[in-house]
């Protein structure tokens, strides 16, 4: 068995050891950056100079001062100095400035953009995978221009939503 959990290395208590609170309170500090993560606002690669307890970061490329070596990791500040989780695929951050959820795909961050097979509301699903383009009404013996106008803004309008191609 080895002294620390596969996903997130937070430390074990093992058989026999000396002053296990250090351990389990070590434990308890990382869970409570990464459960229901929050960064401050966008990545950045300079520490804060001076952080509240619980405040966490996403460690930007080029990081200095203590979070060298740190990059993409979820910097949280503790009564006891920074505390530093790896992020997992799939985890998510809450930005609290832009207001958008940030996911690690695995070998970055992705702000405000979410893998989905659809979306539902009140369980009614509103948006599913792409359906091949809409090509914009056009020939017919009878030609109606407002219709045609009308269709083509509503086409312009979905595609500008990014509902259509």
């Amino acid at each position: 068995m080895s002294d620390a959990t596969a996903r997130f290395a937070l430390p074990f208590i093992v058989p026999g050891q000396a002053q296990k609170e250090l351990f389990h309170n070590e434990a308890l500090a990382r869970i409570d950056g990464a459960l229901h993560a929050a960064a401050e606002g966008p990545a950045l690669a300079v520490p804060p100079a001076d952080p509240s307890p619980g405040q966490c970061w996403i460690v930007a490329a080029g990081a200095s001062g203590a979070w060298v070596g740190k990059t993409d990791a979820i910097a949280a500040w503790t009564e006891g100095g920074w505390r530093f989780v790896e992020p997992q695929p799939g985890m998510l951050v809450w930005n609290k400035t832009a207001h958008v959820w940030i996911h690690w795909t695995g070998t970055a961050w992705s702000e405000g953009e979410l893998p989905a097979t659809g979306i539902s509301i009140g369980g009614v699903q509103v948006v599913a995978q792409r359906q091949p383009h809409v090509p914009s009404p056009s020939g017919g013996t009878f030609i109606d221009v407002e219709a045609r106008s009308a269709i083509d803004a509503l086409i312009a309008t979905l595609m500008s939503h990014g509902l259509m191609e």
